[in-house]
């Protein structure tokens, strides 16, 4: 399927059905024999087209890997370099880690010290930090060892393994959960990114190289949206897949780069910030045909997941209004004949800053009706 919601193409017919029959015609054309479907001589031809129909798959497929609406892989990463676009790689999780201390003397925890969550994930100090005589405890910035997401998610004090002993540090522990560690780029937000790169170019501080920049940040980020409150002030306002809230360590990355003085034109003032959620409940009652009694636990099972990838898509945008019409085709989409929305009961405006979340979920299954 293309992106930017262009229509799909083929560079060329690979139906083997419409190769098979432009052969028989041209061969009926020219010798004026008649070919029945068991002919031997059609027999011949039908594989013929099927190998036609296998080499126009590969030019087909060739043809569109030089397309950035269907690029994928290492031909995306080729596009992307045309442009001065690379893939954003894999980040380790971060986390600030209290050391708590005894000293008598100053001391120094050394960058690269290491702490750990038990003796699976561990955690390493970024730079050097030099601790004053009579303190009692500092805190650092930890990134974790290994790349991607395995090291997210740890809660507060969760982090408490010194494995590399240093005097005088008596106990440690994060005081923030451990965030921001991602994977690879996907496909589909480095293609959305190579398509917004053209707005880097300009120096005037426009709304898409704010948003182009922003995107750079984290791999997670899926919506960005831009606006100028007051004279001079930028604000920036980032959505995370899913509709996940950005925490202060992705909040922190996106200010360092738009804030750059190569980005950032002399007169604006850059704030970076999560957007306001607007909270909406769910209460439907469904009906299923009674002529499909006989799948009803398939059709709830399908309804239930409807009604799940609704929620998802409805919190995947920055001022995506709630619409509850959207939720009733995709729940009757999956089976169900009728549906009663009670909760919301009309659509919720919701502003380019704000993203609605769910707060209250109820699917009712009413019963079987008639068709």
């Amino acid at each position: 399927m293309a992106r930017f919601g262009l229509p799909d193409i083929d560079f060329v017919n690979r139906d083997p059905s419409e190769i098979e029959a432009e052969m028989v015609a041209k061969f009926e054309e020219k010798t004026g024999i008649v070919l029945a479907e068991a002919d031997p001589r059609r027999k011949f031809l039908q594989a013929i087209a099927y190998a036609f129909s296998l080499g126009y798959n590969r030019i087909d497929y060739t043809a569109k890997q030089n397309s950035l609406a269907y690029a994928e892989d290492d031909y995306l990463d080729h596009i992307g370099s045309r442009k001065g676009v690379p893939r954003l790689g894999p980040k380790a999780a971060e986390c600030i880690m209290r050391y708590e201390l005894n000293p008598i003397r100053n001391m120094v925890i050394p960058k690269g010290h290491r702490v750990a969550y038990g003796n699976e994930v561990f955690f390493a100090t970024v730079e050097e930090t030099v601790v004053p005589e009579g303190t009692q405890y500092v805190d650092v910035k930890v990134q974790c060892t290994e790349a991607g997401p395995v090291g997210n998610g740890f809660l507060i004090g969760q982090i408490t393994n010194i494995v590399d002993p240093i005097p005088f540090v008596s106990k440690v522990y994060n005081i923030t959960e451990t965030s921001g560690g991602t994977d690879w780029e996907d496909d589909d937000s480095y293609a959305e990114r190579i398509q917004q790169s053209p707005e880097r170019y300009s120096t005037a501080g426009p709304e898409g190289a704010y948003i182009f920049y922003a995107q750079t940040a984290d791999q997670r980020i899926v919506d960005v949206s831009v606006d100028s409150p007051s004279d001079g002030v930028v604000e920036i306002v980032v959505l995370l897949q899913n509709g996940e809230l950005p925490d202060q360590t992705v909040l922190d990355r996106v200010l360092e780069i738009c804030n750059d003085k190569t980005i950032r034109p002399l007169t604006d003032r850059v704030i970076v910030r999560a957007p306001e959620v607007v909270s909406y409940d769910i209460s439907m009652t469904y009906y299923v045909p009674r002529s499909k009694a006989s799948v009803l636990a398939d059709i709830q099972k399908q309804v239930q997941k409807a009604a799940d990838e609704y929620i998802v898509w409805q919190k995947s945008k920055l001022g995506r209004w709630v619409d509850p019409s959207e939720l009733i085709a995709r729940v009757k989409a999956a089976g169900a004949s009728r549906c009663f929305v009670q909760s919301p009961a009309s659509f919720i405006e919701v502003s380019k800053a704000q993203v609605a979340k769910e707060s209250n979920v109820s699917l009712t299954f009413g019963g079987l009706v008639d068709d």
